[in-house]
């Protein structure tokens, strides 16, 4: 069975390789296509390409339809009819440039003939800077060498190395530049003197370098140090031992060191070291790296290569330098402040060692209170001291070897004064990571300042913990900064300058960012209130992630609901305090829709949300409803006092105007009483009006209605008639001089209902002052009237007798005491006032009427 499979395996790869041979010979069955000069041209030579049919093997009746097309790179670049053809190809390029010719016959597809594949390319180069090594005593020898410009050709290298007593070393290889020659130069010989040549060949031609001598130094290298220890004496970096292991015949060792991430060497020979050599300038608890190179010789051969790198930390030591302070206040109340003492850290050569806590001394400078002492690992401390008092304090570093001088500074009020403070700060943005800060000296105490101090912190608003602060300290001299530590873009930073003294400080601050670009949302309205008739509007910070910047304003837009107008806005200054601003202009009982935005440098945010409002006025309206209720308790009490009350009548009836005035009718001068006039045929003598009325019982109400004309009763003087005694009965009537009336309506009177002809008589009696009454000429033969039925001056007789024409007084008027009425009004009145008062007189309300019934 086994040897069944064998015979069936050996028949299997005869069959293969017959098939491959068979294809082989197949590929050109039809003709053959030849290349003249050769294969392999140079550059720039024609080649000329030939096609040719076997024979009966072009198609099958005649010849003349035998179609050859030949193909260059895939391209169609001849076509002959006929047996065979040649043609010549110019301009090819470097490298390998494949042809094919295909028949083609009518009705059938296209059948390759054959092809050829052309070569072109260069002479190969002499070969120059070549080289050989031999790493170590024992390695082989290596060489290198440049082969020049490439010859897009085969090309093959031999390398020679003939040394004393004509020995030969040769090896090759194909397009290569360096060749390993599989053998060691041995070491008895180290002046022998060594020559090495290099020759490259390809089909176009061959070069050769010149002979290149060597000695064996100058090829055998030592192998690099290795086995490399450091060790620090009495753990002090005053004394560092080094030690490696290297060739037995290496005479100069060369070492080089330097701190971690420094970009400098430094460098150290060392002669016959044999493996040992000792440092004493290496720095405190700082990381060296080390590297250690050899040579077989003083003068002659190479270096080694660098061995690997040795990195290793120096010891620590006691720490150098002082730290940079500086601090902070805040008051609490009326007898305590907060004191924040921040410091940096300090560098590596300062530190010389692992800090592992700070000291902090507070004490006040008096003396009179105990002195705080107080650790901590962190760079900063707060604590909390009177506001009375000056004080001091001090920090100082410390490590596993000791503490550093302490730095010592006392506590002032950084912006006390005010004569100290600088002015005309600015601050603009360099590139993304720094800002220039520059500001003007105190104008009257420039020559008080020792330093100033550069302080910012990035502004978030509420956050806790507070961001990082950064200082820095400035020179008297300099008026601005460059400030980049913790600066990043899209943030705005709170920046202070401080310009101190020996113990009073003045600052000036500003806003600031590397960067900026509009905000990315607006601010969010949290509460609408009202108060006062005022709207109080609160609202939310914008994240500071999405400020991208310092924020200078913020704006509150307002319109009214489904208004389609543009907006009103108030722009407010921004302060990272202040979170409610008051709007004033808008109206009560109007539905209004409010937002926000926020403004950078760069631009305006979008809105904020939305809100809606409604003023309702409510404090106005209770203004007025208190404000109302007091003034009619206070009108009241005033008329519930009839003294008052009767000034106030007589002050407005003063001060009432002419059109809103209203006459009041006199009975004495009625249209009634002239109407009647035949009433007077029928009074009774003088003697029957004087008899007693009856007095069992008092007299029905007589009912009176106002005749409204409007009279214009004018008055030259006032004057006051002189009565007789009660018992002589005496009347004078007024004279024309005294009284003028003029009717200017032609209303009608109104009903004046009578129930008794007495009244009539009384009526006569009251109206027989007329306007055609003399003195010479008296009315009535009366001659006594009861003074309990006279008529009273007041609201009978008018006022306004300064509006009479002028008029002779009579006689009797003259030796009457001139009495002038005083008008309160600014207007022209035409109403009743009361005459002025002549002694005793009679009023309505003291006024009885009767009748009686004529016998």
């Amino acid at each position: 069975m086994a040897h069944a499979i064998r015979e069936c395996s050996l028949a299997l790869t005869f069959l293969t390789l017959w098939l491959l041979v068979k294809a082989n010979i197949d590929v050109c069955k039809r003709g053959q296509v030849t290349a003249k000069p050769s294969h392999v041209v140079p550059l720039g030579s024609p080649v000329i390409i030939s096609c040719s049919l076997k024979p009966r093997q072009g198609c099958l009746y005649y010849s003349t339809l035998n179609k050859l097309i030949l193909y260059k790179s895939g391209q169609e670049v001849s076509v002959h009819h006929g047996q065979s053809f040649s043609f010549q190809a110019t301009d090819l390029p470097l490298g390998k440039t494949v042809f094919v010719c295909k028949l083609a016959c009518i009705r059938s597809d296209e059948s390759q003939v054959c092809g050829v594949e052309i070569s072109v390319g260069v002479v190969p180069e002499q070969p120059r800077s070549l080289s050989c090594i031999q790493k170590g005593e024992h390695g082989n020898v290596t060489c290198t060498w440049d082969p020049g410009r490439n010859t897009c050709l085969s090309t093959n290298y031999t390398f020679q190395l003939t040394g004393p007593k004509n020995t030969t070393w040769k090896n090759h290889c194909h397009n290569c530049d360096h060749l390993d020659l599989g053998t060691s130069l041995k070491p008895e010989l180290p002046e022998s003197r060594f020559l090495a040549k290099v020759t490259g060949t390809n089909g176009l031609g061959s070069a050769s370098s010149s002979p290149f001598p060597y000695t064996f130094l100058d090829i055998v290298r030592p192998l690099p140090p290795w086995d490399i220890r450091i060790n620090f004496l009495n753990a002090s970096v005053s004394r560092c031992t080094l030690r490696w292991e290297d060739e037995e015949r290496v005479m100069l060792n060369r070492l080089r060191y330097r701190p971690r991430n420094s970009e400098f060497w430094n460098m150290v020979n060392v002669t016959n070291a044999k493996g040992r050599h000792d440092l004493q300038d290496l720095r405190p608890f700082t990381e060296y790296e080390f590297q250690i190179s050899s040579k077989l010789h003083l003068y002659k051969g190479s270096w080694s290569d660098w061995s690997e790198s040795v990195k290793i930390q120096t010891p620590e030591e006691e720490p150098t330098g002082t730290l940079d302070v500086w601090y902070m206040k805040q008051n609490i109340d009326s007898e305590r402040q907060r004191l924040s003492l921040f410091w940096k850290n300090l560098s590596t050569s300062e530190a010389r060692g692992n800090i592992l806590y700070y000291q902090v001394t507070l004490q006040e400078m008096t003396g009179r209170r105990t002195a705080l002492q107080n650790s901590t690992e962190r760079t900063s401390w707060t604590w909390v001291i009177p506001r009375t008092g000056t004080w001091a304090a001090t920090v100082s570093a410390a490590n596993s070897k000791g503490s550093s001088l302490p730095t010592r500074i006392t506590i002032v009020h950084l912006c006390g004064t005010g004569l100290l403070a600088p002015h005309q700060i600015s601050a603009n943005s360099e590139n993304m990571d720094n800002i220039v800060v520059a500001w003007q000296p105190p104008e009257k105490a420039a020559s008080a300042v020792w330093e100033y101090v550069v302080e910012w912190r990035a502004l978030h608003p509420g956050s806790f913990p507070q961001p990082p602060l950064s200082w820095l300290r400035i020179p008297p001299y300099n008026l601005s900064a460059q400030i980049s530590a913790n600066i990043k873009p899209y943030t705005c930073y709170e920046i202070h300058v401080h310009a101190l003294s020996e113990s009073q400080g003045g600052c000036i601050s500003i806003l600031g960012d590397s960067k900026h670009k509009a905000p990315l949302s607006g601010p969010h309205i949290s509460n609408i209130t009202e108060e006062k008739g005022s709207l109080f509007i609160s609202w939310n910070h914008i994240p500071v992630q999405e400020q991208m910047g310092c924020i200078l304003h913020y704006r509150i837009y307002w319109k009214e609901r489904d208004s389609s107008s543009q907006p009103e806005l108030c722009e407010i200054p921004y302060r990272s305090s202040q979170s409610s601003h008051p709007i004033n202009s808008l109206q009560p009982g109007v539905t209004y829709v409010l937002w926000m935005t926020a403004l950078t440098a760069a631009g305006e945010s979008p809105q904020g949300n939305e809100r809606e409002f409604c003023l309702q006025g409510k404090a106005n309206w209770k203004a007025f409803v208190a404000s109302s209720i007091c003034i009619a308790i206070i009108t009241v009490g005033i008329f519930s006092v009839r003294y008052f009350r009767q000034k106030v009548f007589a002050l407005f009836s003063t001060l009432r105007p002419q059109w809103c005035g209203r006459e009041i009718p006199d009975p004495a001068n009625s249209t009634w009483a002239k109407k009647y006039s035949i009433v007077e045929k029928m009074l009774l003598p003088m003697d029957s009006l004087l008899m007693a009325w009856p007095a069992p019982e008092e007299p029905e109400p007589l009912i009176i209605n106002e005749v409204f004309y409007q009279m214009i009763p004018v008055f030259r003087h006032p004057h006051c008639p002189r009565w007789p005694e009660r018992e002589q009965g005496v009347h004078h009537s007024s004279s024309k001089e005294d009284t003028v009336y003029t009717s200017s309506s032609s209303q009608p009177s109104r009903t004046l209902t009578v129930e008794t002809r007495q009244l009539v008589d009384l009526y006569k009696v009251l109206g027989n002052r007329v306007p055609d009454s003399k003195l010479d000429n008296p009315i009535s033969p009366l001659t006594a009237i009861p003074v309990d039925y006279l008529p009273s001056h007041e609201g009978y007789l008018p006022s306004n007798i300064d509006d009479l024409p002028p008029q002779e007084n009579s006689p009797t008027d003259s030796l009457e005491p001139q009495h002038q009425h005083i008008s309160l009004s600014v207007f022209v009145s035409s109403s009743l006032h009361p005459l002025t008062s002549c002694g005793e007189r009679l009023t309505l309300d003291q006024l009885k009427m009767g009748c009686v019934t004529p016998s």
